[in-house]
């Protein structure tokens, strides 16, 4: 099938260009914008009691404005807020409400009654409510910058220090932090494509390649992936687009050093450029398309997720492979066909000599010789790295984690935790609604909101009053409970808990309790979380199985295979673990680094564990036995894992250039995941298990047998049929 594939792609190249052309172009131009969602409650289903409780709030309390930002005042000199102190807040915020800023319904001013000053009065907060219903547009950050800019000009001239933090705050220094993450790992990805296979090749042609190719297919790939979401109401966070760039980029070369090593392999052993393109395309086509099937497989799972930002990344992240992975089979062919290798090659002629591969050849000979040895030590590695794994610990602090701590929104938030109660500027909220149809009798919640204030971890609790907390109609009352920790620890995650069943217990009869506040939603992602580790990893796992056996034709193969990808992402969590949390003394990992570990690791994990077996499967089939087999597919093939395991380890790694913990955790564990893939799993672990198992890892096919499925086209120099005259 592949070797029929390479023989259209040479003879109909710039058709194929020309149609990978025309469909970027016009895919492009007619998608939907990728857009992005920054509501952690929006991904969630609605059967979650936080997700239940927002609904019930908004419908019982239509008119009533909650804050979406904090304005913090504070003497230029560190001392205590006096009258004259007051006198310029209240003019600042004044000032302010008389600008009638674009979507700022009310700029509340601050108040010794209302608890706007810290306990030691040197700080006061004045609270904003912004239009949360424009909460996913550019308006809505726009009001905090102006607020920012504005409040500033007012307070100029004052002793006063004016900082603007809260939700719209946080969205727009984000939204800051991802366009500069984004380009930064942008350019870093390209530039250690160019540098590493300009190295390797010795040809700034051959670095140019890829990325002049994933620049057309990822349009392609971009657009389907706005056509997807806008269709089934995706909701993707604000990462997706950086993990886009590396994913395109990185496996996209990945997949092209796959083809290129074979393509000049090909031309030494005396191909024409056409041939040994056609046998190139023949020979790791198959391996090519079974990795990107794992990927995409892998990914695709997470459709099942509960929490909407995974069903948001696993289509989009298996659009861009399964894009990736038919321009590596087609339109790089088709270019690479058409440049003459001299051409390609240039100024470089090392392409025309065997290389020795000393190095490698010196590895596979000594798995060759000691597989029980090379199995046990390389397993040893992961195992010992994977027992760290168990001291992981989870965080939800998605807004701390994304961007760097010195923006302005973190440096309110870290000033609010030392200067009020660490819950003060995001409270949790108790609606208690009326299930008979009678009002609410608050005389009897007294003892209710009472209890809730005595819950361990809880600062205050409050009683509604006329003014605020009781719906017009007087079937629902909000009491507001403010706790003792912020709202994203997995302290006030584990109070919200408690706070949950003493509100639903003690709820006066007739009426029925609902929690909400960002704990409470923290609270139903770690239960939705939970879930999908239960559901998502094991049908990720059946699936790749499956796939792994139709390549190899074998029922025993696919179990150590997917039993080595298991112990990698153990040692990648591990790794992880102890450097961010041991190393670095972070409280946590980000609640979503598992999954996200798990994927990536089993995915790409398994590309190098199928380029590296259908090698050794290559090898056995020219007679050799198990262990040479073993010993000549890391010779032959070591190169190639090493090569795409430190480009696409290093393109991750550009994640770390991003500056925030989110895309630090997740960029230095993906690398590290890939590297033990690539240099303990692929390179030792797996060719040393099958030396050691020998001809029963094929069980029950023969796929190791001699010329075992290969027919005329698939053998070592097979010529493609002569062209018509005049077509040479």
């Amino acid at each position: 099938m592949f070797h029929r594939l390479g023989h259209f792609v040479v003879r109909r190249a710039w058709w194929v260009i020309g149609a990978w052309l025309i469909a970027a172009v016009a895919i492009i131009g007619s998608a939907p914008a990728l857009t992005t969602n920054t509501d952690e409650s929006a991904f969630l289903p609605k059967h979650y009691e936080s997700i239940q409780a927002t609904d019930l709030q908004q419908k019982a309390f239509p008119s009533e404005k909650s804050p979406s930002a904090l304005l913090l005042f504070e003497r230029n000199d560190g001392g205590r807020l006096d009258a004259g102190d007051q006198a310029a807040m209240d003019k600042i915020t004044q000032g302010l409400a008389d600008k009638k800023i674009p979507l700022v319904e009310q700029v509340l001013p601050v108040s010794d009654k209302t608890g706007s000053y810290s306990q030691d009065h040197k700080y006061a907060m004045a609270l904003v409510s912004i239009d949360k219903s424009k909460m996913q547009s550019d308006e809505f950050t726009d009001a905090a910058k102006q607020l920012r800019d504005d409040g500033k000009e007012l307070a100029a001239g004052t002793n006063l220090k004016y900082q603007v933090g809260g939700p719209a705050a946080t969205m727009l220094d984000q939204k800051d932090s991802s366009n500069t993450a984004g380009m930064l790992i942008g350019l870093g990805t390209v530039v250690i494509i160019l540098l590493t296979l300009g190295i390797i090749f010795r040809s700034p042609l051959v670095a140019l390649l890829p990325v002049l190719s994933v620049i057309i297919y990822s349009m392609v790939a971009t657009g389907l992936i706005g056509f997807a979401t806008d269709w089934f109401g995706l909701k993707a966070d604000s990462s997706i687009s950086q993990i886009l760039t590396v994913v395109l980029y990185g496996v996209g070369t990945d997949y092209f050093l796959f083809l290129m090593f074979r393509y000049r392999e090909r031309l030494r052993a005396g191909d024409n450029r056409k041939e040994a393109v056609a046998n190139a395309v023949g020979r790791v086509g198959e391996a090519i398309t079974s990795a990107a099937g794992a990927v995409v497989v892998a990914f695709s799972v997470l459709v099942l997720s509960s929490l909407g930002m995974f069903k948001a990344l696993g289509p989009a992240l298996a659009i861009a492979v399964g894009v990736t992975a038919l321009a590596s089979v087609t339109l790089v062919p088709a270019i690479l066909c058409l440049i003459p290798q001299k051409v390609l090659f240039w100024p470089s002629k090392a392409w025309q000599r065997e290389p020795s591969n000393a190095r490698f050849a010196a590895i596979g000979r000594g798995v060759g010789r000691r597989p029980v040895a090379a199995a046990l030590v390389s397993g040893l590695v992961m195992v010992g790295l994977a027992v760290a794994a168990l001291g992981y610990k989870g965080t939800f602090d998605m807004a701390g984690s994304s961007m760097p701590k010195d923006k302005e929104s973190m440096v309110v938030q870290d000033t609010m935790i030392k200067a009020y109660s660490a819950g003060a500027a995001d409270p949790a909220h108790v609606l208690v609604t009326s299930e008979n149809g009678s009002k609410i009798d608050l005389n009897a919640l007294q003892g209710y909101v009472a209890d809730l204030g005595k819950v361990d971890g809880v600062a205050t609790s409050a009683m509604p009053n006329a003014e605020r907390g009781i719906s017009k109609d007087g079937l629902t009352v909000d009491v507001t409970v403010v706790l003792k920790d912020e709202s994203s620890s997995n302290k006030a995650i584990d109070t919200i808990d408690r706070v949950r069943k003493v509100a639903h217990d003690q709820a006066p009869a007739g009426t029925k309790a609902y929690v909400s506040g960002t704990s409470s939603v923290y609270k139903d992602i770690n239960t939705a979380m939970a879930h999908d580790y239960r559901l998502v990893f094991p049908i990720a796992a059946v699936l790749i199985m499956v796939i792994l056996g139709l390549l190899l034709r074998s029922v025993v193969a696919p179990w150590y295979l997917m039993a080595s990808v298991g112990l990698g992402f153990g040692a990648t969590l591990g790794a992880t673990t102890l450097v961010f949390q041991n190393i670095k003394g972070e409280t946590g990992l980000m609640f979503m680094l598992p999954i996200l570990i798990y994927l990536f690791v089993v995915a790409i994990g398994t590309d190098y564990n199928i380029l590296m077996i259908a090698r050794l499967r290559e090898e056995a089939r020219e007679g050799r036995d198990p262990r040479e087999a073993a010993s000549q597919a890391i010779r032959h093939g070591g190169p190639t894992v090493a090569a795409a395991g430190f480009i696409l380890a290093a393109t991750f790694g550009t994640m770390l250039l991003a500056g925030n913990t989110m895309m630090s955790e997740m960029g230095f564990s993906i690398a590290i995941g890939i590297i033990i893939a690539a240099f303990v799993m692929a390179m030792f672990f797996t060719p040393a298990l099958t030396a050691m198992l020998g001809r029963r890892a094929w069980w029950p096919g023969h796929g190791d047998a001699k010329g075992h499925g290969e027919g005329p086209a698939a053998r070592v120099g097979a010529t493609l049929p002569p062209e018509p005259v005049g077509r040479r």
